[in-house]
């Protein structure tokens, strides 16, 4: 009985913990974005905001309690899910695409999106597409990897995609709102399915190099 009490309790600890990390690193991550993506596209603040905020990720999301990359179960073999995050990623890409090519013609929504790839058009392109790979990372890193084990299981995926959208609508940009819906809800399954952080990630950075490389085509 007491071991069982003994547990109970630091089980209640991490679980604070997990907490405070994750309200006290999501506000700061918050601020970076809002600060960085207000940076004139190509600047050193560019640059130097977006990796600021893959380290408050990554340091919050270990901080927070531990990772795990999680198993796909097939036929009674644990396998690390790999290739159909990747399918998922490429098939949320190409929605993305074809949504694209209809809000390119609404003003409002076409000046975010130009308003975002900017950034790409006037930024290194081999620095651009680093911080996009790492950016993906550490944002599932803390958000499925931190985020949403500390909330009450019930609303876990609800309440994780909510606060990735709060926190991404720092940017006051509504199509990174948006898109964070989406993405997040997809990746939130995965985490749930999974157990881990792998899947996510694969499916987030998939997403996000392919919007890198196909939107500028799209927007021309």
């Amino acid at each position: 009985m007491g071991d069982l009490v003994i547990r109970q309790r630091s089980q209640e600890v991490s679980t604070l913990r997990r907490r405070v990390v994750v309200v006290v690193f999501g506000a700061i991550g918050a601020a970076v974005l809002a600060w960085g993506l207000r940076a004139h596209p190509g600047s050193g603040r560019f640059y130097l905001s977006t990796f600021a905020l893959v380290v408050v990720w990554v340091v919050g999301g270990p901080l927070a309690g531990p990772l795990h990359l999680g198993w796909h179960v097939r036929q009674a073999h644990f396998r690390r899910p790999i290739l159909a995050p990747i399918v998922v990623g490429a098939a949320l890409a190409a929605i993305f695409v074809v949504g694209a090519l209809l809000v390119r013609h609404i003003v409002l929504f076409a000046d975010r999106v130009e308003g975002l790839l900017a950034y790409a058009r006037h930024g290194s392109w081999p620095a651009v597409l680093s911080l996009t790979v790492a950016n993906g990372v550490a944002e599932e890193v803390f958000f499925r990897g931190a985020v949403q084990p500390a909330l009450p299981e019930n609303i876990r995926i609800p309440g994780t995609v909510l606060i990735y959208a709060a926190v991404t609508m720092a940017t006051g940009n509504i199509m990174l709102g948006v898109a964070s819906v989406l993405l997040g809800t997809v990746v939130s399954l995965q985490r749930r399915a999974t157990d881990g952080v792998l899947a996510p990630v694969l499916t987030h950075v998939t997403w996000s190099v392919s919007m890198l490389v196909s939107l500028p085509l799209v927007f021309r």
